[in-house]
């Protein structure tokens, strides 16, 4: 039975290259995708051949792309190859478009997830032409059943020109009602509260809309999301885990979150995913979680009974796990909402709901300043995405690292970060397979004595130690530096490879 259940949708069906031919040079294309799940899978082929042949003729075609956040090979990768990507907006990760930001091919505005959708309606992200959408299926009454992700996608809908639809039957039918779409005013003065009370709460409708006159063309595709494997557990990550789960269960002793702790947040990642495997072997009961990206281990939580209800907008599943997903989506939608990251990193309903943010990082300095988006302060690495959105309206904002990486030869833990996204005043807590450092009843000297103590690498303590005191005695000032010094770590990097003096 075919997914296309309208048949004033079914009358627009067409092959990849010919609804590639609604693209135009210059056009603004918003795209659905969020942590290589649910992006659009033939179309940026079709639009890449379009490109190419047109640069292989002497023409220009290029194109601005926008999206919820990171995508696959399949989209940001293909259309980065044909170097015809003009802009990007707000979050990627593949390693092609990141090189055409690096060598200036690609203009890259890295904003904030809960920043981007609001922005698109405002016109700042300039005219959007063209709206690509992977979804389920499209209902009797035009309907759009979202797929394993949602990110911007109302948005897109909402402000397209055009609209170009890809029906993905890989994707399980059973997705369906897994989808919670907010309608109500967003914009201000008009704007609405967020009635959510529980990160379990629905408070909108389960599928998307569309004006149906928008609507150009209709791909139908057979495609999987691509998502690669996470690394298995290594002593590191089971201690890093460790200490995160022995923090909270001292908030529980002290009397300031409760026995179930408050709705936890976890990046996207390796080590994040650690973490929440490390929740599996604790006492824990009835924990719910407000987050954007469901990964591997919240899968587990859910399965254990430990996870009673999770809220984000996106999948980032392994490709076994996105299997046992589409398998068992009938079951796991008891569970899960998934929701516009309008409103899944929304600051306000973050703050009320009072949640507990754990995100990874590049490095962090002796004072509690993170850098997550860029190495050695200039190449850029995936963006910010909703890292800042949680951290800065967290309860307890944690970020967690390794101590040291290339196999030893880069403190994770600098004197000052080369790059700032999150600012000493928001970051609450760092842990590494060190220990754990609670920043939040500290003053900057105190704080750098205890990161060095609690989450520096040995190899690197006496290195540290020994800046912080030639710092304190060339600065008397608040938070002493020596900036000569503190750039030097990086400088020493750059020309030998490794940070150790």
């Amino acid at each position: 039975m075919s997914r296309i259940r309208s048949s004033q949708f079914q009358a627009k069906v067409m092959s990849a290259a010919d609804a590639a031919m609604f693209i135009h040079n210059g056009d603004n294309i918003g795209a659905s995708g969020f942590t290589g799940a649910g992006y659009p899978k033939v179309l940026p082929g079709a639009l890449a051949d379009r490109i190419n042949e047109a640069h292989a003729r002497g023409e220009e075609f290029s194109v601005g792309l926008l999206t919820g956040a990171s995508t696959a090979p399949e989209f940001d990768g293909v259309l980065a190859e044909t170097g015809g990507v003009s802009y990007r907006m707000p979050y990627q990760s593949d390693p092609s478009m990141r090189k055409a930001i690096d060598q200036g091919i690609t203009g890259y505005n890295d904003i904030h997830l809960s920043h981007s959708g609001p922005q698109v309606r405002q016109g700042f992200q300039g005219n959007l032409d063209v709206a690509l959408i992977e979804v389920t299926a499209i209902t009797e009454d035009g309907e759009l059943v979202p797929s394993s992700s949602v990110g911007n996608n109302n948005v897109f809908l909402e402000c397209a020109d055009r609209v170009i639809l890809e029906v993905n039957t890989w994707q399980s039918e059973d997705l369906e009602g897994m989808h919670d779409i907010f309608y109500a005013p967003m914009m201000p003065p008009n704007k609405v509260p967020i009635p959510i009370l529980h990160p379990g709460d629905r408070i909108g409708e389960p599928n998307l809309r569309v004006d149906p006159d928008k609507v150009v063309a209709v791909v139908e595709t057979h495609d999987p999301d691509r998502n690669t494997p996470f690394k298995p557990l290594d002593e590191d990550s089971k201690a890093i885990a460790g200490h995160f789960l022995d923090f909270l269960m001292n908030e529980v002793k002290q009397g300031r979150i409760p026995k179930n702790l408050l709705p936890l947040q976890s990046g996207v990642g390796n080590i994040a995913n650690a973490v929440l495997a490390g929740l599996l072997d604790s006492d824990l009961e009835d924990v719910v979680s407000l987050t954007e990206v469901i990964q591997d281990g919240m899968v587990d939580l859910i399965d254990s009974g430990k996870l009673s209800v999770v809220s984000g907008t996106a999948f980032s599943l392994s490709p076994e796990y996105a299997e046992k997903m589409n398998d068992n989506a009938g079951f796991y939608r008891k569970y899960i909402v998934l929701r516009p990251q309008e409103i899944s990193n929304n600051p306000e309903v973050i703050r009320r709901l009072g949640a507990i943010s754990c995100n990874g990082l590049i490095e962090a300095d002796i004072y509690g300043n993170v850098n997550s988006t860029h190495i050695m302060g200039s190449k850029m690495q995936n963006g910010i995405g909703g890292s800042g959105d949680f951290t800065r309206n967290a309860f307890i904002s944690s970020f967690v690292t390794p101590s040291v990486a290339k196999g030893g030869d880069i403190s994770c833990i600098v004197p000052m970060v080369s790059h700032h996204d999150h600012t000493e005043h928001d970051v609450m807590v760092v842990i590494t397979e060190q220990g754990v450092a609670d920043l939040r009843h500290l003053p900057p000297r105190k704080r750098s004595r205890l990161i060095i103590e609690k989450c520096a690498h040995p190899d690197y303590r006496d290195q540290l130690l020994d800046y912080v005191e030639r710092a304190e005695k060339t600065s008397s000032l608040h938070t002493p530096h020596d900036l000569r010094e503190a750039l030097s770590w990086h400088v020493r990097f750059l020309e030998t490879g490794t940070m150790k003096a």
